[in-house]
Formats: structure tokens, sequence, C-alpha cells
């Protein structure tokens, strides 16, 4: 990859992540609260929509910038070696490369935001603290293989559908898509790789949230998965399904959107 491009996606990649995550944020915290242990209402409510906001506002765009960055890198690396055919192989793997980069920078985000967001009552630098305090930095990435788990397979749907349904598209158009078509395809992608994989945000946001030494805490998916199950059946397993769609299907709209406008501008 040249270093224009390399820079057109790091800046590209970071500002359309920071935008979505900002401007969909109280669905984020709604999905997050119905999914807690404890319960929507003793989580919160729709009381203090943005607690936990600051964590996403320093964490968003490095994570977002470090995920595109690695997946045009390794798409460039990978089709330069390979067949057209193996076009979503190659999206596949871009991807999963990707979030296994960019979680290295979400995760210790996602548990402060996700502890601020059943706890309103205690700022973000509070839960921060407490949670270094109490389980120092592997407290911070605690459910980082739950949401590896459950990004690999959630870009595993997403990112060959967004090309696929982009391809087609264009194809019936007889020429390139404009950014918001692209945004459009990233909606639909979004909406349903949200719907397929929110079992697996459901274990991670329990592995987050459990009472640090508990056997959930050790960050066992299936584990936390049978558990859901046991308690709260089907119905458990899909909590916040609908904000999830909702929020992703919008952020897909934004995130790959913007994504695609700022990089073309840059490039």
């Amino acid at each position: 990859m040249e270093r224009r491009e390399f820079f057109a996606s790091l800046l590209a990649g970071g500002t359309a992540g920071m935008s979505v995550d900002l401007i969909l944020f109280p669905l984020d915290t709604v999905k997050t609260r119905l999914q807690s242990p404890h319960g929507f209402s003793k989580s919160g409510g729709f009381r203090g929509i943005y607690a936990g906001v600051p964590s996403t506002a320093i964490g968003s765009f490095p994570n977002a910038a470090a995920f595109f960055v690695t997946y045009e890198t390794m798409k460039c690396l990978l089709h330069s070696k390979s067949s057209p055919y193996l076009s979503p192989v190659v999206h596949m793997t871009a991807a999963s490369v990707g979030e296994v980069v960019a979680c290295l920078i979400r995760v210790p985000s996602e548990v402060v935001k996700q502890r601020a967001q059943v706890s309103p009552a205690s700022t973000t630098y509070q839960v921060f603290a407490m949670t270094l305090r109490q389980e120092g930095i592997r407290g911070l990435y605690r459910g980082y293989k739950s949401t590896v788990l459950r990004e690999i397979p959630f870009s595993l749907v997403q990112f060959p559908l967004w090309e696929f349904l982009k391809d087609l598209w264009s194809w019936k158009k007889g020429r390139s898509l404009d950014s918001w078509q692209s945004a459009v395809c990233g909606a639909f992608a979004g909406g349903f790789a949200a719907a397929v994989t929110t079992p697996l945000d459901v274990a991670k946001t329990r592995i987050m949230l459990a009472k640090a030494g508990s056997t959930t805490a050790e960050g066992n998916v299936l584990l936390a998965l049978t558990d859901v199950w046991k308690t709260q059946g089907f119905t458990g397993l899909f909590a916040g399904v609908v904000p999830r769609m909702t929020a992703i299907s919008l952020g897909g709209f934004i995130f790959l959107g913007a994504y695609d406008k700022v990089r073309r501008l840059l490039l």
C-alpha cells in the first residue's frame, strides 16, 4: 500500500468510526442495559444515556483507524497473490485480521464504556480508576477473546456482503457507485450481520460486566451463553437485538458511507 493510501485509510477510518460511535451512543447504551445481568431498569433505564461517552470519544478514532489500515493493507497483499474468484475470502481474511488488531484498542475502551453505562452515577474516570485498582491492566482487557469472537464472525458476514452488494449494484448501474449508495449497502450488510451475531454480543457484555472473580468473568464465551440460555432462554440470547440492529444499520450507513466518501476525497 502506498503512503498516500495508508494515510487516506487511517484518516477516513478514524473519522468514520468516531462519527458513528458518538452519533449512535444512546442506542448503544440502551442495548448494553438490556443485556446487563441486572436488567434494564436497575442498570439505569433511560437515565444518563451518555454515561461512558468519554471512553468512546478517546478510543473510537484510533480503533477504527487501526481496523481500516489493516483491512486495506491485507486486501492489497492478498489480492496481489490470489485470483478474482477468491475476492470474498480475501475480504473475510482482511476483515478478520483487522478486527484482531483493532480490538487491542477497542476492548479497554469498551470495558470502561459498558461499566459506566450500567453505573451512570459513576464518572468514566472513576470507572477506569476502579477497574485498574481492582483488576489491573488485565481488567481492561477482560472480554478481549469474546470481543474478537464476536467481531470476526460479524466481519466475516458484513464486509464480504458489503463488497458483494456494491459490486452487484455497480454492475446493474454500469458505473461505480456514489458514496451514499455505498452507505446503503453498508446499512444492509451491517444490520444483517448484527442480527446473526447478537448472542455473541450478549456473551461479551456479560463477561465485561461480570463481578471480578466470578466464573463468567473468566471469559468463557460458551459458559456465558449457556448461563444466559438457562436463565433467560432464547429471548436472553437475543436481548437488545432491535437497538443493536438499528444502531449498526445506521452505523453501517454512516460508517462505511463516510469512510468511502472521505477516502475518495483524500485520494
